[in-house]
């Protein structure tokens, strides 16, 4: 390559090493400007590379690769409603079995409503190169505000025991969809 010549595309290599595969990937990129607040008309804009090396065992095309890796947003995303949702990075006590028992019963009340889901709708995406999950989940905090945290009253006509809610046709049409899929699973 000439001197002083910049390339316009991606470029990607793929080195290995007994069985563990590095791909660096280079990307032409406008450079940000780290100074004063104007108008961007006057200033000519510079490109610079990007770099990225990603580090796998999988034994595909580079651009299946990479695809994989740039689709892990949706696994960080379940770590964020982990935290933020469903408090796992509270520490509730000073000991690290009570510690451990918090932790376990948040991860498992994540995965109970995750499974509610997937029992009451059936997929609906196919699978893809970036693994997102085949069902549209809805948050822990909806489900919480939405279907949990609702003034109830539990009751006993005519000897069997009854919730009853609010006149709410939503609430009731959510709650009975959740409890005709689990009654179905059963």
């Amino acid at each position: 390559m000439k001197p002083g010549r910049t390339l316009k595309r991606t470029g990607s290599r793929k080195v290995g090493i007994r069985g563990i595969g590095f791909l660096l990937i280079r990307q032409r990129c406008k450079e940000i400007h780290k100074g004063p607040i104007q108008l961007d008309l006057f200033i000519p804009h510079e490109y610079g590379f990007e770099y990225t090396v990603i580090v796998t065992n999988k034994a595909c095309r580079m651009r299946k690769v990479m695809r994989f890796h740039h689709g892990r947003g949706s696994q960080e995303g379940i770590f964020s409603e982990l935290k933020s949702q469903v408090q796992m990075d509270y520490i509730p006590v000073r000991t690290l079995y009570g510690n451990q028992l918090y932790l376990m019963a948040a991860v498992l009340a994540h995965n109970l409503t995750k499974e509610l889901q997937m029992i009451a709708a059936s997929p609906s995406r196919g699978t893809t190169e970036k693994r997102s999950p085949l069902w549209a989940f809805t948050e822990m905090s909806w489900i919480r505000h939405h279907l949990l945290q609702r003034a109830g009253r539990l009751t006993e006509p005519q000897g069997k025991l009854t919730l009853t809610l609010s006149g709410n046709e939503a609430v009731r049409k959510d709650l009975l969809n959740f409890l005709d899929a689990l009654e179905k699973a059963a």
